[in-house]
């Protein structure tokens, strides 16, 4: 079994120049040093940089990149629909539904719900079609998303083992339903590390109306090194919240704070020698004020043109919000972050921001499809034109479907549905998979998986292999085990892969 180590870094001792509140010349020059430089130079700048010591171990410490065989993606755009897209009113057509519309479901197994509250058969809220040369069924519900058929390959086979929204995610997103593993992100992370070193490798961007439930744990390394939990942005002009000073600070006070800082955590570190949370602040130092610099640039969508920023809806008060997200999930991945987390979806209450349509199916999916149909389908495109979506693979998933019947009970017809573990649809475009597709199928009414079941670890395995990870490889040893992202299941869905 192979796995991943991530050696200790030992700080050097704390250097006498620095002690005595000089400032070195690590150069051995006046000269304003080149931008190349060897890695001799980069070494010993580092000693006396912003977060030396962090760099440091970078260089010498840091793992490579796993390749266990060639990829075809190199990075991901993960979108996360919170609270449970309903397979059959968008990627799973069902016809037998209008047939049965009004009567009790038939099976004599009582289906495990969330308010186990059986009603009525209901058919598809919105019409299907075949779109695209693919032939693909895509429903109104996402009119932009359909005319992108032939890059999608839909899994309308997926099974998970809950009901309940947070075990669901948990599974959905770190392959168990317990908390505390890592999320895929920072499994990628781990795996593949940074292409770039000014802005982190994976970067989460939620629903400006709010965190989803649970909050920083859907993006959390778990016990994996804390350099690799996700790095979540905020809305409007300051996406990272006090990156830049309150108030001004004199160029010499900054850099002697940092030097004083600098000192601290080498004395630290000698004293004590390396910890991962104390090694990723250093890091997450480094790389912040390398970010002072990289953000704004990357932030500053009016480098975009108008025809640019209308077609990801930017114009559009239902749209501006997730388009403004996508366009920025495509100038990150633009300067080399690895994985983007895109969440569509924000808490559970009343009213609900997210996808949970249990008391009226046309108003919250209509409402939450609005939001992202148009940004997501401008991605895609965008991508596509760029010559990017052949090695960059995107992802749309939902914790679990929708059930075939209403959310009622007594023999009644309502209009909402319950959750939906049994049978649900994914799909994914673009970095090597099989576009115009759909894989696996439910049964007449879209209840159950009948054909080709997919379970979360598959799909994990599927992601991994695209990024050319092995998923019984990639491993972390934690507690005793060599843990890794699909537990001890999966195998690689290879009618997906083109």
């Amino acid at each position: 079994m192979e796995f991943r180590s991530h050696p200790k870094t030992v700080a050097a001792p704390l250097p006498q120049d620095l002690v005595a509140g000089k400032s070195p010349d690590p150069f051995g020059t006046t000269k304003t040093p080149s931008t190349s430089v060897s890695r001799r130079e980069m070494l010993g700048w580092s000693t006396w940089g912003l977060t030396g010591a962090a760099l440091t171990s970078l260089v010498q410490g840091a793992p490579q990149p796993v390749s266990h065989f060639p990829a075809t993606a190199k990075r991901v755009v993960h979108v996360v629909l919170m609270g449970g897209l309903s397979h059959i009113d968008s990627f799973d057509y069902k016809p037998e539904l209008a047939k049965f519309h009004g009567k009790p479901l038939q099976y004599k197994e009582r289906p495990a719900t969330f308010f186990n509250r059986i009603g009525l058969i209901r058919k598809n809220d919105w019409a299907f079609r075949q779109r695209g040369q693919s032939g693909l069924w895509v429903s109104d519900l996402f009119p932009h998303l359909a005319t992108c058929a032939d890059e999608l390959a839909v899994v309308r086979s997926m099974v998970g083992t809950s009901a309940n929204h947070t075990p669901a995610t948990f599974e959905e997103l770190t392959g168990f339903q317990l908390n505390g593993f890592p999320v895929m992100g920072s499994w990628v992370s781990y795996g593949l590390g940074s292409e770039t070193d000014n802005l982190p490798t994976y970067v989460v961007l939620p629903d400006a109306r709010g965190y989803p439930a649970g909050g920083t744990i859907n993006w959390s390394n778990g016990f994996l090194p804390s350099a690799h939990q996700g790095v979540a942005f905020g809305n409007g002009d300051a996406i990272i919240p006090d990156l830049q000073p309150a108030q001004p600070i004199a160029a010499d006070t900054e850099a002697a704070s940092r030097q004083l800082l600098e000192a601290l955590n080498q004395s630290d570190q000698a004293t004590f020698g390396a910890e991962d949370a104390l090694v990723a602040r250093m890091k997450s130092h480094e790389l912040a004020a390398r970010m002072q610099l990289a953000i704004p640039e990357v932030a500053d969508l009016n480098h975009e043109t108008t025809a640019t920023r209308e077609s990801y809806g930017l114009n559009k008060n239902e749209t501006k919000d997730f388009g403004r997200n996508c366009l920025m999930t495509r100038r990150l991945l633009e300067k080399g972050v690895r994985f983007v987390q895109l969440i569509s979806g924000g808490s559970f209450g009343s009213p609900r921001i997210n996808w949970d349509g249990h008391e009226d199916m046309r108003r919250n999916h209509n409402r939450e499809a609005v939001r992202i149909d148009q940004p997501v389908a401008a991605l895609i495109k965008d991508l596509k034109r760029r010559g990017m979506l052949e090695d960059t693979l995107i992802l749309f998933t939902s914790e679990f479907g929708r059930t075939p019947f209403t959310q009622t009970g007594d023999n009644k017809l309502g209009t909402g549905r319950d959750h939906n573990m049994y049978g649900f649809s994914l799909w994914m475009a673009g970095g090597g998979v099989k576009g115009g597709t759909a894989y696996g199928s439910t049964d007449e009414i879209g209840w159950k998986t009948t054909d080709k079941r997919v379970h979360w670890y598959d799909f994990h395995a599927t992601v991994l292999h695209l990024l050319g990870m092995d998923h019984e490889r990639l491993t972390f040893y934690h507690n005793g085990i060599q843990r890794r992202l699909t537990n001890v299941h999966g195998h690689v869905i290879r009618e997906l892969l083109a």
